[in-house]
């Protein structure tokens, strides 16, 4: 009997033991470098929120979504100042968000239904 092998992404407490020891090019400019991956890659907006904020702020927020393409990798997590669950931005009660996103992501659909 065979198995498949799957590569998938590490949970958030294994990922700093597979992480580069230096990031490269627009990942150690990003906002965001210093957090948790727990906050990065976190599903749920009030635990993103300090991630949120980063990408506010942040002068690599194009690159990092052009690179990491959320949309179409099933992405969790914060990228390009949007919060992803798999692959599809989720809205962030605006208290969450600084003002400089809010505007920004106020037209976002609430997540739903599953992936086509």
């Amino acid at each position: 009997m065979s198995t498949l092998a799957t590569r998938s992404c590490p949970p958030p407490d294994r990922l700093e033991r597979v992480r580069p020891s230096r990031p490269a090019g627009w990942q150690s400019a990003a906002a965001c470098a210093g957090l948790s991956p727990a906050v990065v890659f976190s599903k749920k907006p009030k635990e993103a929120a300090p991630a949120l904020r980063a990408c506010a702020v942040c002068p690599v927020r194009r690159a990092c979504e052009e690179t990491v393409a959320p949309a179409e990798n099933w992405f969790d997590g914060v990228c390009g100042g949007r919060l992803w669950r798999s692959g599809h931005p989720v809205s962030v009660p605006a208290h969450l968000l600084p003002p400089a996103l809010a505007a920004t992501v106020a037209h976002l659909p609430s997540q739903g239904g599953a992936r086509a």
